[in-house]
């Protein structure tokens, strides 16, 4: 009996992956939930990354500072191995800039998913990107009656039917400490993310190497003359996910980030989301034309 047991044990180790946790997520909106209230602390995200893309055009390969507010501002300061800007991006949810110092060219427009994707590669509206980088998985509006969750492997998997044929997959996993506790107090983390509409994949982004991590200090002014500019929220160990792996499945664009340095609630300095327009460069107007 003790073989058989030893030998079923095994079987199942070896096929069929983790069991899940006793106690289980009764809806997709439960474990939606319980993902956003591990998030309700975070108001934004400053970090260092190192950063390689891949797309049509070639290889870029450096190091990003980036600044993600919610719903919608980013920035981001792509530099390169030898410590020379190639890139800066900056969004305020409405407007699109983009300073390209090897093409010598100041990019500006909308700040659409297509705009934006001049730089990640991927198609992301500016609040799907913003959450991506917290480590937050964004949701397509839906009937949530129509949302569906299983335990396939190791990690729960939401089913997502939204408008338009659109659908979404959201896999999630449990922090290894909460396995045995009641649902509404499991941890979970974001593992991957993928967006379809129509049969066809619009996006993917994978989450790995979760973390906690701590809220920014206020920041000081040197020179002691004007007031500390304090965080734009309030204590925070919510984890993050160190690498994120940005992707669209039908073409060769891909993008990976690796966290080196990444804090909570960062300090807002006016100006953030702004960029002057150097002497010697182009100013393009861009669409999604």
């Amino acid at each position: 009996m003790r073989a058989a047991t030893l030998l079923l044990a095994a079987g199942f180790l070896a096929g069929c992956g983790s069991p899940p946790p006793a106690s289980q997520f009764p809806t997709a909106g439960d474990a939606l939930a319980r993902m956003r209230a591990q998030y309700a602390c975070v108001n934004g995200v400053q970090g260092t990354a190192k950063v390689d893309v891949f797309s049509k055009r070639g290889r870029l390969k450096g190091e990003a500072f980036l600044f993600a507010v919610n719903p919608d501002r980013v920035r981001f300061d792509i530099v390169s191995s030898f410590g020379v800007t190639l890139l800066t991006l900056t969004s305020d949810g409405r407007r699109f800039e983009m300073l390209d110092l090897e093409q010598k060219q100041f990019l500006h427009g909308p700040a659409s998913a297509c705009n934006l994707a001049r730089m990640t590669q991927v198609p992301l509206e500016g609040h799907v990107l913003v959450s991506i980088l917290r480590g937050e998985a964004p949701v397509l509006v839906h009937d949530p009656a129509a949302a569906s969750i299983t335990w396939d492997e190791d990690r729960y998997v939401l089913d997502i039917p939204g408008k338009h044929q659109a659908t979404e997959s959201v896999q999630l996993g449990v922090h290894p400490d909460d396995m045995g506790k009641p649902w509404n107090q499991q941890r979970v983390r974001v593992l991957d993310v993928a967006v379809n509409q129509g049969g066809v994949g619009l996006w993917h982004v994978s989450l790995d190497d979760h973390a906690p991590t701590r809220t920014a200090p206020a920041r000081e002014d040197p020179d002691g003359i004007d007031p500390p500019i304090p965080p734009i929220g309030p204590a925070c160990d919510a984890e993050v996910p160190r690498s994120i792996r940005m992707e669209v499945p039908h073409t060769q664009d891909d993008v990976l980030l690796d966290y080196t340095e990444v804090v909570w609630n960062p300090p807002l300095v006016q100006g953030t989301f702004d960029q002057p327009v150097p002497r010697g460069v182009r100013r393009v107007p861009v669409d999604c034309r």
